[in-house]
């Protein structure tokens, strides 16, 4: 499962959360995107799924900026347990493996609980910066994002 892209991620559990490699998407330059992991957040006790969450091995000016290194989502019935926040920490120590530092979360300004997310899992807010219009995210009709620092 490692290829020159990725590195074993070992175990990454943190109690009653386990994070599981899903999958690894390789570089698509044509499309200007990054290698990434993709994880899926797992009950360590039932196998259940959670959420996932991924891990963009670049520093791209859009990611950066806007896209951000980690993007998670966690299913409705699991919200409230800070497994986003858990996740991203657990996967702290892989991005520094991958030369990442510092490491960039986004998220919309209106987003309460990944900006809560983003400040438990250790972040800082750096900045809101307002999408350019040619971006897809704007074409979905988002208009800033909220950029938050982890010094790793």
């Amino acid at each position: 499962m490692v290829t020159p892209d990725f590195l074993d991620p070992g175990v990454l559990q943190d109690g009653d959360l386990k994070l599981v490699v899903r999958r690894l998407v390789p570089a698509d330059p044509t499309k200007g995107w990054v290698p990434a992991y993709e994880f899926a957040m797992l009950s360590a006790s039932t196998g259940a799924e959670m959420g996932k969450i991924a891990l963009r091995l670049g520093d791209t000016h859009f990611l950066v900026m806007y896209g951000g290194q980690i993007g998670y989502s966690v299913s409705p019935e699991y919200r409230g347990h800070r497994y986003a926040a858990r996740s991203v920490r657990l996967l702290l120590p892989l991005a520094k493996r991958h030369g990442i530092s510092p490491l960039w979360i986004t998220c919309n300004p209106d987003n309460i609980a990944s900006r809560r997310t983003c400040e438990f899992a250790g972040g800082q807010l750096i900045d809101i910066v307002p999408l350019p219009e040619d971006c897809d995210m704007y074409q979905r009709g988002e208009r800033e994002k909220c950029r938050y620092r982890f010094d790793i």
